[in-house]
């Protein structure tokens, strides 16, 4: 499906509680965050390398996962992402906001809840 602006900045918003959601599981790579996040979504969501990777960086910065390499010395190593404590705190309270916003918005347009 095409996305529009309107599209493209609702996903942009919700990325990062996306992410911390799906790292809740267990660490993962990039590429395999990539992979769940379709499944998990039947395939509606999906980003661009440039564009996860960027929101794992800033996840990072914030001190809402850690990574480390992983993978053999002579072989192809991965980027493994996890979740901090502190992330585990945020991840709760953005699900906890979106569910009220939800709530909120499905109410104002009449959809069902």
């Amino acid at each position: 499906m095409k996305r529009d602006a309107f599209g493209r900045n609702l996903m942009a918003g919700m990325i990062g509680l996306i992410v911390l959601d799906v790292l809740r599981e267990g660490p993962s790579y990039g590429y395999g965050l990539r992979l769940r996040i379709g499944a998990q979504s039947n395939h509606a969501l999906h980003w661009q390398d440039g564009t996860l990777y960027h929101a794992l960086r800033l996840l990072e910065e914030r001190g809402l996962v850690t990574s480390a390499w992983r993978g053999p010395k002579d072989g192809r190593r991965r980027r493994y992402y996890r979740l901090t404590p502190r992330g585990q705190r945020t991840w709760a309270e953005q699900r906890r906001q979106w569910a009220h916003f939800d709530r909120a918005v499905h109410a104002v347009l009449g959809l069902p809840t």
